[in-house]
């Protein structure tokens, strides 16, 4: 059983990165003028940003619920693992742009470790004896 201080700073780990990406899939959906060029500018069609939006949001939603937040996790992993090749392919810096989806990811997870009990006994930090 994890720690009350260990379940809050899991819950703020998490909300760090859920504010971050709900403001992203935001700017997306209302298709804000920065989000049009953002995606623009890293190769994509302008067509595709509500469609990028509306997957966040629904990543999200999974990711919310305590019984589907491990599949929500597991949706985010691949969807920011695309962030991370489209950032390769355009040749961006690596620890402020190619490897920033990869630090959001481990919020996500590092917070739902924290604060999940079941997911502690899959993926235990310590081998248990």
């Amino acid at each position: 059983m994890a720690s009350k201080k260990a379940v809050w700073t899991g819950r703020v780990l998490s909300g760090l990165a859920v504010l971050f990406l709900l403001f992203d899939a935001g700017v997306k959906v209302l298709r804000h003028p920065m989000a049009v060029q953002g995606t623009a500018e890293l190769g994509y069609p302008q067509s595709v940003v509500v469609v990028l939006g509306i997957v966040q949001l629904v990543c999200l939603a999974v990711y919310l619920v305590p019984r589907t937040a491990v599949l929500g996790a597991v949706l985010w992993t691949g969807y920011l693992g695309g962030a991370v090749a489209t950032h390769v392919r355009i040749g961006h810096p690596l620890f402020s742009h190619v490897l920033f989806p990869v630090y959001v990811a481990a919020l996500l997870w590092v917070g739902l470790w924290l604060r999940d009990e079941r997911l502690r006994t899959v993926l235990p930090v310590r081998p248990t004896t």
